[in-house]
């Protein structure tokens, strides 16, 4: 793996979508924090990751008329739909690294044989699937900052322009991600990282400060899609 210390200096307001794979939103989520907090209590806390579904408030807060939908939907320049929450909340009791990546899987309702889907698998009773690859090269993932991330933090750590390699063997990443530019994400509170969904990123685990013990870093990740699966599959959504 290539050494996550190894940071470009570019500024993080030089950051683009389309050309890089990621970039920051500060404070687009700030106004709906409150609402956030109280719709992420009815769901459990202090674990890695959970997926949320079947939230229509959760859903309403993140669809197209809300600030982050509407970024996407700009980003895209078509209607989206918020397709997969998972609920990330690394602390003193959950605490783990995550090597270099990408994400390769979608959350459906149903399992269903359909050329060019698969192979299958459940996690936290809910079906996923590898579908092919242009499916993810089509989708936006926006993370919601619930605690401030800095560098000892367990910030994302993206391989920028990784987005437009389609997808990447997995005995292959390590030599891609050693010859392009890595960028740490940190963020306040309130702030979204929007990223393509194929980028390759990565993360640490927390690194204790002296006198402050480990600190809770709560993220809500969500992928948006654009358009309808092929029937009879069908997005498992929020």
């Amino acid at each position: 793996m290539g050494d996550p210390l190894a940071l470009d200096a570019c500024d993080v307001s030089d950051l683009e979508l389309v050309r890089d794979g990621a970039c920051l939103h500060r404070g687009l989520a700030t106004a709906l924090l409150n609402d956030l907090a109280a719709v992420l209590a009815k769901w459990p806390d202090g674990h890695a990751g959970v997926r949320i579904t079947g939230d229509p408030d959760l859903a309403r807060l993140l669809d197209a008329c809300g600030p982050i939908g509407a970024m996407v939907a700009r980003a895209q320049g078509h209607d989206v739909c918020p397709v997969r929450a998972v609920l990330f909340d690394k602390n003193e009791r959950a605490d783990w690294s995550l090597g270099w990546h990408q994400d390769r899987t979608i959350a459906v309702r149903e399992q269903a044989e359909v050329a060019g889907f698969g192979p299958w698998s459940v996690n936290q009773g809910i079906r996923h699937v590898e579908p092919p690859f242009a499916v993810i090269e089509g989708m936006v993932t926006a993370r919601i900052h619930l605690d401030p991330v800095d560098e000892d933090n367990a910030p994302l750590l993206v391989a920028l322009g990784s987005h437009r390699l389609g997808r990447i063997p997995t005995g292959e990443v390590e030599a891609v991600v050693a010859g392009l530019p890595i960028h740490t994400c940190l963020a306040e509170v309130g702030d979204v990282w929007c990223y393509r969904t194929p980028i390759l990123h990565a993360s640490n685990a927390t690194l204790p400060k002296a006198g402050a013990g480990h600190r809770r870093r709560r993220v809500l990740q969500v992928d948006y899609a654009v358009g309808d699966l092929p029937a009879p599959l069908e997005w498992l959504g929020i």
